[in-house]
């Protein structure tokens, strides 16, 4: 276990924006993270401590100590006919626990395939796809304490989830460290297909409906959707979809007709972002090499050497042209470094 002096974050960001960090250090136990915690680096320096990196944008070089968890497990805690308690290490590729899931037949899951996260981060997010969240399957999530280094446990209803958030990203942020992750699956076929089209979707390629199939139309709706960090630096979706009263929306409605839109409750109603995004003809333009994705206007893209400044620019001229038009702020649900 090595503290790393400036090491580039260019592996460590879905952006490949390629900026320094002043000290990196992975771990691979909750006892080398209590070490890291206790050194000097550790207690005098900024401290950030990050997943995958895809839902980041570092915009300039990080002062301070960044932490990456490598603790990789998943074990079962308890099980019975109907579902079974899987404990997972907070380092684990969020995909291949989906994908661990589906071939055990573990329902639950798989509405959140090909999400690019790690556990310990997906848990922090609230991950959400295909009208599944994370939220839906944890329960509990295991932390560190970075001041006094000490263990405690969070139940589902004391994490505070929400629409891409939880009380680690608010109340307690910079306060915890999530190590493991536990969630119960079930064992019987619990299929959600509430998402508009998802039956439909997996019915043109497939003549049964199971995990598998499931995984794999979510899988190719994806890819079709979403560019591959990989090729294309992004980080999915770049902003939340808002959140409006109803009131606003009926206002709305006599203007754009087509507008489409989601209950919440009988006061709130959910505006897709890409809909607003695209309403104001943001599809496909660039900005230097930052641009929108030509398939999703919710994905700003690195489409070669874009710096987080051409990054920053474009999202906050579209969050100008949105309030502009339909009197709506776009929140970024990309963290900013």
């Amino acid at each position: 276990m090595n503290i790393l002096n400036n090491i580039s974050l260019l592996p460590y960001n879905s952006f490949g924006i390629d900026v320094q960090t002043k000290y990196f250090a992975d771990y691979q136990s909750i006892e080398q993270l209590r070490e890291l915690l206790e050194s000097d680096i550790v207690k005098n320096e900024k401290l950030l401590h990050i997943g995958g990196g895809n839902n980041l944008l570092f915009v300039s070089y990080f002062q301070g100590v960044i932490l990456h968890s490598q603790i990789k497990f998943i074990a079962v805690t308890e099980e019975n006919d109907n579902s079974i308690l899987l404990r997972v290490g907070s380092g684990v590729i969020w995909d291949d626990f989906v994908n661990y899931c589906v071939i055990n037949n573990y329902c639950g899951a798989e509405n959140l395939s090909s999400i690019p996260s790690e556990v310990g981060a997906a848990a922090v997010q609230n991950i959400g796809a295909y009208g599944a969240e994370i939220s839906d399957i944890v329960r509990n999530v295991e932390t560190i304490d970075i001041k006094t280094l000490e263990k405690q446990i969070f139940t589902n209803s004391q994490c505070n989830y929400g629409y891409r958030t939880s009380i680690f990203k608010n109340d307690l942020k910079g306060e915890k460290i999530v190590t493991a992750v536990e969630f119960c699956l079930s064992k019987k076929p619990n299929f959600n297909l509430n998402y508009t089209n998802l039956e439909q979707e997996i019915l043109k390629n497939y003549s049964e409906i199971n995990l598998t199939n499931i995984r794999a139309t979510i899988i190719s709706i994806r890819e079709g959707k979403l560019p591959n960090p990989k090729i294309m630096g992004n980080a999915g979706s770049f902003f939340k979809n808002p959140y409006i009263f109803s009131k606003q929306y009926e206002r709305l409605k006599k203007d754009f007709p087509k507008m489409p839109y989601f209950p919440i409750n009988e006061d709130i109603v959910k505006i897709p972002a890409a809909y607003l995004i695209e309403q104001c003809g943001w599809k496909r333009k660039f900005f230097g090499d930052a641009g929108v994705y030509e398939k999703n206007p919710l994905v700003i893209v690195n489409q070669a050497n874009a710096t987080s400044t051409d990054i920053l620019s474009l999202a906050k001229e579209i969050q100008k042209s949105v309030k502009k038009k339909f009197d709506i702020d776009l929140e970024t649900e990309v963290e900013l470094i």
